[in-house]
């Protein structure tokens, strides 16, 4: 079975696809360009399902799937080739998702991702969270940024994920990373151990849980400089979905926490373009003092007007901003950026030349300016 599975990993990477799906009693699929599609006739059986299981894992790994009925783990094809892997138990028996994991990692420019993002390796301390729904890129973000510290700086930077997605090498700074199941039991426990290991930056795969978030707060309140993700959409929802993991009596204590350490947010969407593609529109959150007075003031609705007021000034854009930058350049059709707008309603305002941040360039090669006259 493995056979089979590497024929269909590497069809996968010749058509630029990003996710295998393995499921028994069902064909094989592949995501190409953000599309499932059909790979191939053959249904896989429960029991070809159960055989693959068995050759790519170890023992002791294949027995955490059977209690835990499900399992995360690294699997290599090749020297060029890693993917992140998630067996699990459904109604007919075995599922798999191979996600494809870039060796090689881009830098901040190559994925061409806002300059202010840069500025947020220069921190020395506080918490940097990168946001977004699964495959919007948030890993390949997270190493860009790492890389660029590991180029230019000389620090000990510890990761914790799971698995461990992209391999980095010491250059400038030291590298220890550590996988969940393989080298450490849980995020918490060692999150715990690295505040033990002089670090000076910790990269925590994904914060999942009440605990895992405090101690990450807490290492960013004694001097550390923590990156993580979440599942989230946006920056005003990623600090309601930390503030609200704690009970009521502890919500302000972490608010005023959080304001303090919080020093960016970057959340990603991927937007379909004209040529079939897939191209990052980016919320990006930097701390302000305005910032840090709505986050302790639990004026979190206000939040996206301050990262709209403050593009010019700091960098900082809501998604919507992202999208009408990307539409100026011609790069989406109209009809997918009110598709994927926060605020369609405003959006469509905002093409129609109405409203602060309006598309007006649009018309600027028209010399009748006498056709915008109130009627």
């Amino acid at each position: 079975m493995e056979d089979k599975l590497k024929l269909y990993l590497k069809t996968m990477i010749s058509n630029s696809g990003s996710d295998l799906h393995l499921k028994s009693g069902s064909q094989v699929r592949v995501r190409i360009q953000g599309v499932l599609q059909v790979l191939g006739q053959d249904a896989l059986s429960a029991e070809m399902m159960d055989k693959l299981a068995r050759e790519i894992t170890t023992q002791d790994q294949y027995e955490q799937l059977k209690t835990d009925r499900n399992l995360d783990f690294s699997y290599v094809l090749g020297e060029e080739h890693r993917f992140r892997v998630n067996f699990f138990f459904q109604m007919d028996g075995l599922s798999a998702v191979f996600r494809i994991i870039p060796v090689k990692i881009l830098s901040l420019d190559a994925l061409n991702l806002p300059p202010v993002i840069k500025t947020f390796t220069e921190i020395q301390r506080g918490l940097v969270l990168v946001t977004g729904v699964t495959g919007s890129g948030k890993s390949t973000t997270l190493a860009a940024i790492l890389d660029k510290i590991n180029t230019e700086q000389k620090k000990h930077i510890i990761t914790v994920e799971d698995p461990v997605e992209f391999v980095h090498k010491d250059k400038g700074c030291l590298v220890n990373q550590r996988g969940i199941g393989t080298d450490a039991h849980s995020f918490s426990d060692a999150l715990r151990a690295a505040l033990r290991e002089d670090p000076d930056i910790i990269l925590v795969g994904e914060m999942r849980d009440l605990e895992t978030i405090d101690i990450a707060l807490h290492a960013a309140n004694t001097g550390h400089l923590v990156f993580s993700t979440l599942h989230t959409l946006d920056a005003k929802e990623t600090i309601d979905r930390i503030v609200g993991m704690f009970g009521n009596e502890e919500q302000n204590r972490i608010r005023i926490s959080l304001a303090s350490v919080l020093e960016g947010v970057i959340s990603q969407r991927l937007i379909p373009t004209k040529e079939g593609e897939r191209i990052a529109a980016i919320e990006i959150l930097k701390k302000t003092a305005r910032i840090e007075q709505l986050i302790t003031e639990n004026r979190d609705a206000e939040i996206p007007d301050a990262l709209f007021d403050g593009k010019e000034i700091y960098g900082t854009q809501t998604f919507d901003q992202a999208l009408l930058d990307i539409l100026r350049k011609g790069e989406i059709t109209e009809e997918t950026a009110l598709q994927y707008a926060t605020n369609p309603a405003d959006m469509k305002l905002k093409m129609q030349g109405v409203g602060k941040g309006a598309i007006v360039d649009k018309f600027a090669d028209k010399k009748e300016t006498d056709a915008f006259e109130l009627k």
